[in-house]
């Protein structure tokens, strides 16, 4: 029944090279045997398949496009086009999380210090850690610039204080890349920040009530004068919003397969 559902007179390996058809290959028939399955039961039941997620980081697909001295695949982004091709065929919504993961993945390798690197992306490759993109906000969807989450300097620590709407692993995520105002109005006021989970002032609001798209949870993540070490700055003060919307230009992409 899996393979009729999955049946195509669609040749996806033309214009491939043999190592993409090879890759694409494992990647559909991980779909095929461990995700195509049990998508309807994750929809219905709202369950998120940390433990299917972590099968399919095992075969290289949680960081795709992560450097290989930390754990990841070291592809590219047609690479990594062709794999989530492949696994959306068999749960978009399981897929568009894992997309979501790898962007934030490749934010800390392009961006990070090699302490942040070496820190975060092991265990996040690996996807024992699972990581959410925290940029939308309840008064500021496409016009992300205009974000009012503000992040403090007090000594050592940021303090974050604000809530993002939307957040794909909201509450479930173990790492939160949350961009925040360090500046003034614009763009050029906006940082980015690691937050661990467990962080002092961080909380999760209720998982919202959605049609589909349910083996992904999705929940504001609140900030009440949350403490983030100074040192969890990806990038410099002010680079925030570059760094976002790089990260979303190959999101787009991933999402678009």
């Amino acid at each position: 029944q899996n393979k009729r559902l999955m049946a195509t007179n669609i040749d996806y390996t033309v214009g491939l090279n043999e190592e993409q058809v090879a890759f694409q290959q494992v990647a559909t028939d991980f779909s095929r045997k461990e995700i195509l399955p049990h998508a309807h039961k994750w929809d219905q039941q709202k369950i998120f398949p940390s433990d299917v997620l972590q099968e399919a980081a095992s075969l290289g697909f949680g960081g795709v496009y992560v450097k290989d001295d930390v754990g990841g695949s070291g592809l590219g982004r047609k690479d990594a086009a062709i794999i989530f091709e492949a696994l959306a065929r068999g749960c978009v919504s399981t897929t568009a999380y894992l997309t979501i993961h790898n962007m934030c993945c490749w934010m800390i390798d392009e961006f990070g210090t090699e302490e942040q690197r070496k820190q975060w992306l092991p265990e996040l490759c690996s996807m024992e850690k699972f990581a959410s993109y925290c940029l939308t906000e309840p008064g500021s969807g496409s016009d992300a610039s205009s974000l009012q989450t503000k992040a403090e300097l007090r000594g050592d620590m940021y303090y974050l204080t604000g809530e993002k709407a939307f957040i794909s692993g909201g509450g479930r995520s173990d790492v939160y890349l949350i961009m925040a105002r360090t500046g003034g109005s614009g763009p050029k006021g906006i940082s980015c920040f690691i937050v661990p989970k467990e962080s002092e002032g961080i909380s999760y609001g209720s998982q919202l009530d959605k049609l589909g798209w349910n083996s992904q949870p999705t929940a504001p993540v609140i900030l009440e004068n949350c403490k983030v070490p100074k040192e969890n700055m990806l990038g410099m003060v002010g680079m925030g919003f570059k760094i976002a919307m790089q990260g979303l230009d190959g999101g787009r992409i991933n999402i678009g397969t």
